[in-house]
């Protein structure tokens, strides 16, 4: 796969291509981790005439460098939080600033879910091909967290599907899934965003009409 990709919706559309290929087991549905991962799963979605759904995680920051993932927490009841215990090992970060950090996330998670679906219900996962689609991974902490909340949730199959990410990573997360699909795996990789020419940081607004257009249903 040539890299870089133009924007989230190309790298969608070919994610989308090659998911087609797989013939993959019906009834099928696509869940998007947000901002990100929600124009690239608009397109998946759109190319295997499935529903798309967001899988809602926020990631827990260490105390001293937030944007490096110290754990993760995922809606649901009870909600899972996951912590990457070599990060925490080398960094730190105790049991109870996790705690305390999930509560404040799981408040924006709870903010997200009714900004962009507006009460509309969840799609059933029990017995259905569920495919997680973020923008990329890097070190997988965050989609780890998501993929082990939804194995709680009666999906017949789990699909990990991204446009870009680092081997090793991939490797770390086939233990979570039945299958992963991945366009990209650069070496070296720093950044989810140094494989994209177009990568700004999404709104709410941006999110909400790529779920809107999911929902209308293909273009014509």
């Amino acid at each position: 796969m040539k890299l870089p990709f133009a924007d989230r919706v190309q790298a969608g559309r070919l994610l989308g291509e090659r998911l087609v290929q797989l013939h993959l087991a019906p009834p099928l549905v696509v869940l998007a981790l947000p901002r990100g991962g929600v124009p690239v799963g608009a397109e998946v979605a759109r190319a295997l005439h499935a529903p798309l759904d967001l899988l809602l995680v926020r990631k827990i920051g260490t105390p001293w460098q937030p944007e490096l993932a110290l754990a993760a927490v995922v809606e649901g009841d009870p909600p899972q939080i996951v912590v990457d215990e070599e990060v925490q090992r080398s960094i730190g970060g105790d049991a109870g600033y996790i705690e305390r950090q999930a509560q404040v996330e799981l408040r924006e998670i709870a903010r997200r879910r009714q900004a962009y679906l507006r009460g509309r219900a969840p799609v059933p996962l029990a017995g259905r091909t569920v495919i997680v689609v973020d923008d990329g991974i890097a070190t997988g902490t965050t989609v780890r967290a998501a993929l082990k909340a939804l194995a709680r949730r009666g999906a017949a199959q789990r699909v990990l599907a991204v446009p870009v990410a680092p081997r090793d990573t991939l490797q770390q997360l086939r233990a979570e899934v039945d299958q992963v699909v991945c366009l990209a795996t650069p070496f070296p990789f720093r950044a989810v965003g140094e494989h994209y020419l177009h990568f700004p940081q999404l709104e709410d607004g941006e999110v909400i009409a790529a779920l809107d257009a999911a929902a209308a249903g293909p273009r014509h």
